[in-house]
C-alpha cells in the first residue's frame, strides 16, 4: 500500500510538473505577443508604451521574485498586464502549488479590460485574483482578513497621498523580511513617498543585478516600531 501511494505521488508531481512547463510556456508566449502585437485594444495611440512596462524590466521583476522565493504576491496596478505576466511567471517558474497573485485595479474597465484578457490567455485565472476597486480601500480590508503576502509590486496611482497609503497598507500586509518593488521612482510624488518608508521605518534599498528602472526595497526584520519623537526629516533630489 505504502509503494501504491508513492508510485501515485510521483505521478501526481509529474502530472504537475508537465502542467506547470505548459502554463509557462502559455506565459512567456503571451508575454513576447504583447512586445511583438500590443493588446487588441488600447485607451489611446502610445498608450501602451507609455504605462506598461517594458519587457526587460519585467524580466527584473520576474528574477527579483524568483530570488526571494515569493508564492504570495500583491501587484496594484493592472493596466494592460506586462508586469502581472511576468509575476506569474515567477510563481509559476518556482513550482509552488499554493501560489496567490491579487491584483488591485479600480480601472481596468478604462483598459478595455486588456489585462485581465492577457492574464486569462496566460491561463492564470486560477492563480489571480482580479480587485476591481481603489488601492486605499482593497489593501485595508486585506489587513483585517489577515492576508499576508511574501513580496508586492506597486505601479498604480502615482499621486503622493495615494502612492503613500498604499505603501503604508503593504507595509502591514509583506512579511517582515519581505520586498515590496516599485515602479516609476523617477517621479518626485513615488520618490518621496518611498523615501519616508526608507528614512524612518528601516527599509532598506536592494541592489538590482540588471539594468532597469524599478527599485526594491527590504522590509525590516524585525518589523520597525516607528516613534513621533524619533521623527526624521529628509530631503530628496528633486533635478530632472
Amino acid at each position: 500500500m505504502a509503494r501504491d501511494r508513492d508510485v501515485q505521488g510521483f505521478h501526481d508531481r509529474a502530472a504537475n510538473l508537465l502542467k506547470d512547463r505548459e502554463l509557462l510556456t502559455a506565459i512567456q508566449s503571451m508575454r513576447r505577443r504583447l512586445v511583438e502585437v500590443g493588446p487588441e485594444r488600447v485607451r489611446a495611440d502610445g498608450d501602451f508604451e507609455r504605462v506598461s512596462l517594458p519587457n526587460l524590466d519585467g524580466d527584473a521583476l520576474r528574477d527579483l521574485l524568483v530570488a526571494e522565493n515569493a508564492q504570495t504576491v500583491i501587484e496594484v496596478g493592472l493596466a494592460y498586464g506586462s508586469s502581472a505576466l511576468a509575476i506569474g511567471e515567477a510563481l509559476i517558474s518556482q513550482g509552488h502549488q499554493d501560489a496567490k497573485h491579487v491584483v488591485i485595479d479600480a480601472y481596468q474597465h478604462q483598459f478595455h479590460n486588456a489585462g485581465w484578457e492577457a492574464i486569462a490567455s496566460a491561463g492564470l485565472t486560477d492563480l489571480c485574483l482580479l480587485l476591481a476597486e481603489r488601492s486605499q480601500l482593497a489593501l485595508p480590508r486585506l489587513v483585517t482578513e489577515g492576508f499576508i503576502a511574501d513580496a508586492a509590486f506597486v505601479d498604480g496611482s502615482h499621486v503622493f497621498h495615494n502612492v503613500f497609503v498604499d505603501l503604508y497598507f503593504l507595509r502591514e500586509l509583506v512579511r517582515p523580511g519581505g520586498l515590496i518593488v516599485l515602479d516609476d521612482c523617477q517621479w518626485l510624488s513615488v520618490a518621496t513617498a518611498v523615501r519616508y518608508f526608507e528614512v524612518n521605518t528601516g527599509w532598506t534599498s536592494q541592489v538590482i543585478s540588471q539594468p532597469t528602472r524599478l527599485r526594491a526595497f527590504r522590509l525590516p526584520d524585525p518589523r520597525v516600531e516607528v516613534s513621533f519623537e524619533r521623527f526624521k526629516a529628509f530631503t530628496i533630489d528633486s533635478s530632472p
